[in-house]
């Protein structure tokens, strides 16, 4: 990743902290991998910004970088200036997450020769950026030494937003045939997603057959695929013509994403690919979702962004899930199930079968393709996002918990999840009319979903956390 780094500094303070703080910040920021852009000493004093020409030099170097950048970091070693600092992310307009740290000061340094007031500095940095309109991230604490622990873990996450607000702009989802007719639950405005740089690309399920039904008989990429799916699951109890449609189907829907440079997709299932072609697609997408490509089914394209917007923070694979039954009568627990395409990265282990609820239909032969097993126990992290066509925006809720190992006797791909104050959260969701689909993720990342979703694409989430709340 590429981050721009503007390092604060005001005359009336000692400069050579400018120097030194900037130093210790590029060699944090480049220890962990990331691509500084900065002005050097030969382009302003100490390499820092405090002047109006100094501010325009270093919103000209970040301009160049544009296509690059993915965030900018604002590093306060002494007061800084705070006018250069927001006139540096004005005349730069990259609209980037920005994060604002301070150095704190040392109790044996507060000499006027060493003082730093970096502490001060930073609300005065955070005023003008609020007065000139440019949202920014805060550090957990006021302040923070670069090479902190502390600073270590602010900068992962704000790595996380920076992935997640870049991820969902300009995105480009693909769905593969029409919403089913029963599940009124997965509307969404695509309008309203447009207005918010999401692209959807729509291709009907006839066509995706009629390329199927053109295939050679030993068709390269259906090959290819074929393998693939038996590398990737246990397929011992499945007829090889069910496999040869799964590895078509893959294989088709493989080379129109690239084509069309979809990056993520939601697809018709029920019920229309077992009566007219004969499997489930569920296996596809399973392994397009476990390699990073989310895939949600019943074209559920609001399902696909939450799980895509996880996976962008966490780097892991997501999962779309039914809030699907309570737990006993422990209030904080359910199962959350599918039926199932949840990516194998979800599963204790995990086997291809048949789906047992469509095949009370459609026939147990029409059925094959389902991933079956038990969610693994770990971090829970989940989202739901919605379009809003009421008010005309994008809203959602994010939130943390984690699966158990608690003992379940089902079918599919299920689990059973512990949220504290679930019952809030439950009401929370029946109370704003949000669907039964949550999209989840074996990680701790709602907190960067969170501010990236409403810090920098504006959009009302709610983050469901332990103590009261009253909601966005």
């Amino acid at each position: 990743m590429t981050l721009g780094l503007i390092v604060g500094n005001r005359g009336f303070f000692p400069d050579h902290l400018a120097r030194s703080g900037r130093e210790e910040m590029i060699r944090v920021l480049q220890s962990a991998g990331i691509e500084v852009v900065a002005l050097n000493d030969t382009e302003s004093k100490h390499g820092a910004v405090e002047t109006r020409q100094e501010a325009a030099r270093c919103a000209d170097l970040f301009k160049k970088h544009r296509e690059s950048m993915d965030g900018i970091v604002v590093t306060l070693p002494n007061f800084g200036d705070e006018r250069a600092i927001a006139d540096t992310l004005r005349m730069a307009g990259l609209n980037v997450p920005v994060l604002v740290q301070a150095t704190p000061d040392t109790p044996s340094k507060m000499s006027i020769r060493d003082r730093r007031d970096s502490f001060c500095g930073k609300m005065s940095a955070c005023n003008n950026l609020t007065q000139y309109g440019i949202p920014y991230s805060l550090t957990t604490l006021h302040t923070e030494a670069p090479d902190s622990e502390e600073f270590r873990k602010d900068l992962d996450w704000f790595l996380a937003v920076c992935r997640v607000v870049k991820g969902l702009r300009r995105l480009r989802i693909g769905a593969i045939g029409a919403r089913p007719a029963a599940f009124n639950t997965v509307r969404y405005s695509e309008k309203i997603l447009e207005s918010n740089g999401i692209s959807i690309e729509t291709i009907d399920l006839s066509e995706i057959l009629g390329r199927i039904e053109r295939m050679k008989d030993n068709d390269d990429a259906a090959e290819g695929k074929l393998q693939a799916i038996r590398a990737y699951v246990d397929t011992g109890s499945v007829p090889q013509t069910a496999l040869m449609k799964m590895a078509k189907l893959g294989a088709v829907i493989d080379g129109w994403m690239r084509q069309t440079d979809v990056t993520i997709s939601a697809v018709q299932c029920w019920t229309s690919l077992e009566e007219y072609f004969g499997v489930v697609p569920c296996t596809v997408m399973s392994m397009m979702s476990n390699e990073l490509m989310s895939s949600a089914c019943e074209v559920d394209i609001c399902g696909v962004i939450g799980m895509h917007a996880l996976q962008l923070a966490s780097k892991t694979p997501s999962a779309l899930l039914d809030w699907n039954n309570n737990y006993g009568d422990d209030p904080d627990k359910a199962v959350c199930f599918h039926c199932s395409n949840l990516p194998k990265h979800f599963f204790a282990d995990v086997r291809m079968d048949f789906q047992e609820i469509i095949a009370g239909t459609v026939g147990k032969e029409n059925t094959f393709g389902t991933c079956v097993g038990r969610v693994k126990a770990g971090a829970m992290s989940f989202a739901r996002f919605s379009t809003d066509d009421r008010e005309g925006n994008i809203r959602g809720y994010v939130g943390e918990g984690e699966f158990t190992n608690d003992s379940l006797n089902t079918f599919g791909g299920a689990g059973v999840v512990r949220i504290p104050a679930l019952q809030r959260l439950l009401r929370y969701i029946c109370e704003r009319g949000f669907e039964h689909h949550v999209a989840a993720n074996f990680s701790t990342s709602s907190a960067a979903v969170h501010e990236a979703a409403t810090r920098y694409l504006g959009w009302g989430v709610y983050w469901h956390k332990h103590e009261p709340s009253s909601g966005c």
